[in-house]
Protein backbone atom coordinates (compact mmCIF):
# COMPACT_ATOMS: atom_id res chain seq x y z
CA UNK A 1 0.00 0.00 0.00
CA UNK A 2 0.97 3.35 -1.09
CA UNK A 3 0.04 6.88 -1.25
CA UNK A 4 0.66 7.74 2.72
CA UNK A 5 2.60 10.44 3.51
CA UNK A 6 5.94 9.94 5.31
CA UNK A 7 4.42 11.56 8.09
CA UNK A 8 1.10 9.71 8.27
CA UNK A 9 3.07 6.59 7.55
CA UNK A 10 5.33 7.24 11.22
CA UNK A 11 1.97 7.94 12.94
CA UNK A 12 0.89 4.40 12.18
CA UNK A 13 3.96 2.46 12.27
CA UNK A 14 4.54 3.95 15.73
CA UNK A 15 2.29 1.49 17.52
CA UNK A 16 4.70 -1.79 15.99
CA UNK A 17 7.86 -0.10 15.10
CA UNK A 18 9.43 -1.16 18.20
CA UNK A 19 7.97 -4.73 18.05
CA UNK A 20 8.59 -5.38 14.77
CA UNK A 21 11.16 -7.30 13.70
CA UNK A 22 13.36 -4.75 12.20
CA UNK A 23 17.23 -5.68 11.07
CA UNK A 24 17.64 -2.27 9.73
CA UNK A 25 16.79 -0.50 13.15
CA UNK A 26 18.55 -3.09 15.40
CA UNK A 27 21.72 -2.81 13.38
CA UNK A 28 21.86 0.63 13.08
CA UNK A 29 21.43 1.05 16.94
CA UNK A 30 24.44 -1.00 17.06
CA UNK A 31 26.19 0.48 14.57
CA UNK A 32 25.37 4.42 16.31
CA UNK A 33 27.39 2.59 19.59
CA UNK A 34 30.00 1.25 17.77
CA UNK A 35 30.52 4.55 16.04
CA UNK A 36 30.03 6.87 18.90
CA UNK A 37 31.44 4.80 21.73
CA UNK A 38 33.80 6.78 24.42
CA UNK A 39 32.76 10.47 23.02
CA UNK A 40 31.35 12.87 25.40
CA UNK A 41 29.83 15.61 24.39
CA UNK A 42 27.37 18.45 25.54
CA UNK A 43 24.39 19.34 23.51
CA UNK A 44 23.17 16.54 21.57
CA UNK A 45 20.82 17.36 18.78
CA UNK A 46 18.83 13.88 17.60
CA UNK A 47 17.05 14.63 14.50
CA UNK A 48 14.22 12.24 13.44
CA UNK A 49 14.32 10.15 16.89
CA UNK A 50 11.31 8.19 16.39
CA UNK A 51 10.70 5.95 19.47
CA UNK A 52 13.61 6.75 21.17
CA UNK A 53 15.95 3.62 20.19
CA UNK A 54 19.14 5.87 20.50
CA UNK A 55 17.64 8.61 22.91
CA UNK A 56 18.35 7.03 26.09
CA UNK A 57 21.91 6.18 24.78
CA UNK A 58 22.88 9.71 23.50
CA UNK A 59 21.55 10.73 26.71
CA UNK A 60 24.17 8.53 28.74
CA UNK A 61 26.94 10.30 26.80
CA UNK A 62 25.48 14.18 26.75
CA UNK A 63 24.99 16.92 28.66
CA UNK A 64 21.93 17.48 27.35
CA UNK A 65 19.87 15.75 24.31
CA UNK A 66 17.14 17.62 22.15
CA UNK A 67 15.66 14.69 20.40
CA UNK A 68 13.39 15.64 17.34
CA UNK A 69 10.61 14.27 15.14
CA UNK A 70 7.60 15.29 13.15
CA UNK A 71 5.37 12.33 14.07
CA UNK A 72 2.68 12.62 16.73
CA UNK A 73 2.60 9.16 17.89
CA UNK A 74 6.42 8.19 17.61
CA UNK A 75 7.26 11.03 19.82
CA UNK A 76 4.34 9.46 22.54
CA UNK A 77 6.29 6.59 22.35
CA UNK A 78 9.32 7.81 23.44
CA UNK A 79 8.61 10.04 26.01
CA UNK A 80 6.67 7.27 27.73
CA UNK A 81 9.88 5.33 27.99
CA UNK A 82 12.25 5.81 31.11
CA UNK A 83 13.98 9.09 30.09
CA UNK A 84 16.28 11.86 32.45
CA UNK A 85 15.44 15.44 32.69
CA UNK A 86 18.02 15.98 30.57
CA UNK A 87 16.12 14.89 27.53
CA UNK A 88 14.13 17.51 25.59
CA UNK A 89 11.57 16.35 22.97
CA UNK A 90 10.41 18.41 20.49
CA UNK A 91 7.84 17.97 17.61
CA UNK A 92 9.42 19.36 14.41
CA UNK A 93 10.00 18.66 10.62
CA UNK A 94 13.84 19.30 9.77
CA UNK A 95 12.75 19.94 6.23
CA UNK A 96 11.62 22.92 7.65
CA UNK A 97 13.78 26.18 9.54
CA UNK A 98 15.51 24.34 12.25
CA UNK A 99 13.91 26.81 15.12
CA UNK A 100 14.16 24.06 17.80
CA UNK A 101 18.23 25.40 18.53
CA UNK A 102 18.97 28.47 21.39
CA UNK A 103 22.45 27.13 21.82
CA UNK A 104 24.91 25.05 18.94
CA UNK A 105 25.15 21.56 19.24
CA UNK A 106 28.25 19.79 19.67
CA UNK A 107 26.91 16.73 17.98
CA UNK A 108 24.36 16.06 15.26
CA UNK A 109 22.74 12.22 15.13
CA UNK A 110 20.58 12.01 12.33
CA UNK A 111 19.74 7.37 12.08
CA UNK A 112 17.42 6.51 9.31
CA UNK A 113 16.29 9.93 8.17
CA UNK A 114 18.05 10.63 5.32
CA UNK A 115 16.82 8.75 3.15
CA UNK A 116 13.05 10.54 3.07
CA UNK A 117 15.54 13.52 1.27
CA UNK A 118 15.66 14.00 -2.42
CA UNK A 119 17.94 16.52 -1.75
CA UNK A 120 21.01 16.75 0.70
CA UNK A 121 21.87 19.60 0.30
CA UNK A 122 19.32 21.61 2.31
CA UNK A 123 20.01 19.40 5.38
CA UNK A 124 24.04 19.60 5.54
CA UNK A 125 23.67 23.31 5.13
CA UNK A 126 21.02 23.65 8.68
CA UNK A 127 23.12 20.86 10.46
CA UNK A 128 26.75 23.63 9.62
CA UNK A 129 24.63 26.33 10.98
CA UNK A 130 23.50 24.44 13.98
CA UNK A 131 27.06 22.86 14.86
CA UNK A 132 29.29 24.36 16.97
CA UNK A 133 32.71 24.75 15.51
CA UNK A 134 34.79 21.21 15.22
CA UNK A 135 31.45 19.53 16.74
CA UNK A 136 30.50 16.44 15.43
CA UNK A 137 27.56 14.81 12.86
CA UNK A 138 26.66 11.33 13.09
CA UNK A 139 24.80 9.97 9.17
CA UNK A 140 23.73 6.41 9.99
CA UNK A 141 21.33 5.44 6.81
CA UNK A 142 20.26 2.02 5.24
CA UNK A 143 22.77 1.10 2.42
CA UNK A 144 22.43 2.29 -1.28
CA UNK A 145 23.92 -1.06 -2.11
CA UNK A 146 20.46 -2.22 -0.59
CA UNK A 147 18.68 0.32 -1.97
CA UNK A 148 20.14 -1.12 -5.15
CA UNK A 149 18.62 -4.42 -4.83
CA UNK A 150 14.80 -3.16 -3.58
CA UNK A 151 15.32 -2.39 0.13
CA UNK A 152 13.65 0.36 1.92
CA UNK A 153 11.57 1.23 4.49
CA UNK A 154 8.03 -0.29 5.10
CA UNK A 155 5.51 -2.29 7.53
CA UNK A 156 3.07 -4.26 7.98
CA UNK A 157 -0.59 -3.32 9.41
CA UNK A 158 -4.01 -4.39 9.09
CA UNK A 159 -4.84 -3.35 6.03
CA UNK A 160 -1.12 -4.92 4.17
CA UNK A 161 2.14 -3.72 3.75
CA UNK A 162 2.87 -0.09 3.84
CA UNK A 163 6.18 1.58 1.69
CA UNK A 164 7.00 4.64 2.52
CA UNK A 165 8.78 7.29 0.09
CA UNK A 166 12.63 7.12 -0.03
CA UNK A 167 14.90 8.18 -2.67
CA UNK A 168 18.47 6.53 -2.90
CA UNK A 169 21.39 8.85 -2.04
CA UNK A 170 24.25 7.66 -3.22
CA UNK A 171 27.89 7.63 -1.08
CA UNK A 172 29.20 10.34 -2.80
CA UNK A 173 25.99 12.47 -2.59
CA UNK A 174 26.64 12.55 1.04
CA UNK A 175 30.39 13.09 1.17
CA UNK A 176 29.82 15.59 -1.34
CA UNK A 177 26.90 17.72 0.02
CA UNK A 178 28.82 17.62 3.28
CA UNK A 179 32.34 18.72 1.88
CA UNK A 180 30.26 21.52 0.33
CA UNK A 181 29.04 22.78 3.63
CA UNK A 182 32.20 22.87 5.40
CA UNK A 183 32.39 18.85 6.79
CA UNK A 184 35.14 16.78 6.88
CA UNK A 185 34.75 12.89 6.96
CA UNK A 186 36.39 11.45 10.09
CA UNK A 187 35.28 7.81 9.33
CA UNK A 188 33.00 5.75 7.36
CA UNK A 189 31.82 2.37 8.34
CA UNK A 190 29.36 -0.53 6.62
CA UNK A 191 27.92 -3.11 8.53
CA UNK A 192 26.58 -6.70 7.88
CA UNK A 193 23.84 -8.88 8.96
CA UNK A 194 25.19 -11.45 11.12
CA UNK A 195 28.55 -9.80 10.61
CA UNK A 196 28.84 -11.23 7.34
CA UNK A 197 31.95 -9.11 5.34
CA UNK A 198 30.61 -11.26 2.10
CA UNK A 199 27.50 -9.93 2.03
CA UNK A 200 25.96 -6.78 0.41
CA UNK A 201 26.31 -4.29 3.68
CA UNK A 202 23.11 -3.36 5.24
CA UNK A 203 23.76 -0.13 7.50
CA UNK A 204 26.42 2.73 6.02
CA UNK A 205 27.35 5.31 8.78
CA UNK A 206 29.36 8.31 8.24
CA UNK A 207 30.90 10.59 10.61
CA UNK A 208 31.48 13.93 9.99
CA UNK A 209 33.40 17.02 11.73
CA UNK A 210 32.42 20.69 11.25
CA UNK A 211 35.78 22.25 9.86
Amino acid sequence: MTGMKIQESYNVWAKSYDSDNNLTRDLEAKALRETLGGMKTKICLELGCGTGKNTEWLAEVSEKVIAVDFSDKMLEVAKRKSYTKTIEFINADIAQPWNFLSNNATLIVCSLVLEHLEDLQPFFAKAAKALAPKGYLYVGELHPFKQYLGSHARFENEDGQVSLKCFTNHISDFVGAAKENGFALEELKEFFDNNNPQGVPRILTLLFRKT
